[in-house]
C-alpha cells in the first residue's frame, strides 16, 4: 500500500455482522443497501466497531449476502495485509454479481469498516494519520427533473435552500425551452454539473449518444462541467474545442489509476466516487496522481444509506473539500423536499476517532 501510515495500522477483528437497508430515493427506485460492523477490542479493554456500506446497486445480491454471510474475516492483521486478504476473497459466496464493478463497491464495503475499526484501535482518525485538515464541505443537489423535465423540484429545492448549487442529468426529452425554464427558475450558473451519463452500459439510467442533446446542453448552459459524453463519430466533433475539453469530467469508467491513464485527454475534472476503486491503495494513489497533474477533483455519492455517506463526506473534506461535490446529506434524496435541509458548505467533521462515523448526515 502506498501510504505506509495507513497501512502500518494494527487491525484485530473478532466479530463481523452486517444489517440491509431499504429506503425510496428521489430517482424514483428503491435503494437497497448492507452495512457491515467489524468489531474488536478497543484501547480501553473494551470492544470497538468499524463500519462501512456496500452500495451494490441489485437487490438480489443484498438478499443473497443476507443468506450466505461473508468469509471468515476474523483475525489479527495490519490494515496493509487485510487489505491484501480482501483481494484474494471472493466476497460474492452465494453467486456472480449482477455487475463486475460490484465487486468493487461490496470490497470498499467490507474495506472502509476495517479501516474504521483500526483507526478506532488506535484511538485516531484519518485526518490526524494523513496530517491533513478537515474542512468544510461544499455540495450541490443531483436530481434528475422527471418524465416529462419539468423545473418543479429545482424550485422546490431553492425554496427551502436558496443558494443550493445542483448537478442535473440530461436526458433526450430535453429542450431549448426546458434550458430557458432552468435558467428562469434558478439561473443557469447554478448548475454545475451535467451528467450526461453515456459511459454507462446495461443499466436502468443509460443516455445514447445524442449530438443534439450534447450541443444543446453544451451551448444552453455553458458553465456547466460535462460528465461522461459517449464519444462516438457523430459526438466527438464536439469535443474538439480545448474549451470545452476543459469543461468534461469523467465517472463511470474510472476505477483506479489505469482508467484515468486511458482517458482519450488528459482530463480536467474527474468524479471521485470512492466505492468504485475498491480498495483505500487505489483511491489515494489516484487522488495523488490528479493532485500531482492539477486535475480538479470533486466527489460522488451512490445513494448511500448508512455509514458510507458520512466516509464519502470526509474524503471530501480531507482532499477536495471546494469542489461541487455530489455528496448532499441523504435528506436530498428523498422523493419529497422536506424541511430542515442542510445548507452548503457542510461543517468539517469533528469525529475524534475513525473514519466517517457521522452517518446521520
Amino acid at each position: 500500500m502506498d501510504d505506509e501510515r495507513i497501512a502500518d495500522l494494527s487491525l484485530t477483528i473478532e466479530s463481523v455482522t452486517s444489517e440491509r437497508r431499504e429506503r425510496e430515493t428521489s430517482s424514483d427506485f428503491t435503494r437497497v443497501t448492507t452495512e457491515f460492523a467489524l468489531s474488536g477490542p478497543g484501547p480501553d479493554g473494551g470492544t470497538v466497531t468499524g463500519r462501512g456500506e456496500d452500495v451494490t446497486y441489485e437487490t438480489e445480491d443484498h438478499d443473497r449476502l443476507a443468506e450466505t454471510g461473508l468469509p471468515d474475516l476474523t483475525g489479527e492483521y495490519t490494515f496493509g495485509s487485510f487489505s491484501e486478504r480482501l483481494s484474494e476473497l471472493d466476497l460474492f459466496p452465494g453467486g456472480v454479481p449482477a455487475r463486475e464493478v460490484f465487486r468493487n463497491y461490496r470490497r470498499w464495503g467490507v474495506e472502509s469498516a476495517a479501516l474504521d475499526l483500526a483507526l478506532r484501535q488506535a484511538e485516531t482518525n484519518l485526518a490526524g494519520v494523513l496530517e491533513r485538515s478537515l474542512e468544510p464541505v461544499r455540495f450541490v443537489a443531483s436530481t434528475r427533473l422527471g418524465e416529462p423535465p419539468t423545473t418543479d423540484r429545482l424550485e422546490a429545492l431553492r425554496e427551502h435552500v436558496p443558494d443550493i448549487a445542483f448537478k442535473l442529468d440530461p436526458t433526450p426529452e430535453w429542450d431549448a425551452d426546458l434550458i430557458a425554464a432552468i435558467d428562469e427558475t434558478v439561473g443557469t450558473e447554478a448548475v454545475r454539473i451535467l451528467d450526461l451519463k453515456g459511459q454507462y452500459e446495461g443499466t436502468e439510467v443509460d443516455v445514447p449518444a445524442d449530438p443534439e442533446l450534447y450541443e444543446l446542453v453544451l451551448e444552453g448552459v455553458p458553465d456547466a462541467i460535462i460528465e461522461d459524453p459517449a464519444l462516438t463519430d457523430e459526438t466527438r466533433p464536439l469535443f474538439e474545442d480545448p474549451n470545452v475539453r476543459s469543461r468534461v469530467s469523467w465517472d463511470a469508467p474510472i476505477h483506479g489509476l489505469e482508467d484515468v491513464e486511458a482517458l482519450p485527454w488528459e482530463p480536467d475534472w474527474l468524479n471521485v466516487k470512492p466505492s468504485r476503486f475498491g480498495s483505500v491503495e487505489s483511491l489515494l494513489e489516484t487522488i495523488a496522481y490528479c493532485n500531482e497533474r492539477g486535475i480538479q477533483l470533486y466527489g460522488g455519492g451512490q445513494f448511500e444509506l448508512g455509514v458510507g455517506r458520512g466516509q464519502i463526506q470526509t474524503l471530501a473534506s480531507l482532499f477536495y473539500p471546494d469542489g461541487p461535490n455530489d455528496v448532499a446529506p441523504r435528506a436530498y434524496n428523498d422523493p419529497t423536499v422536506g424541511e430542515g435541509l442542510p445548507q452548503s458548505p457542510l461543517t468539517a467533521p469533528t469525529d475524534p476517532t475513525g473514519f466517517g462515523s457521522h452517518a446521520d448526515r
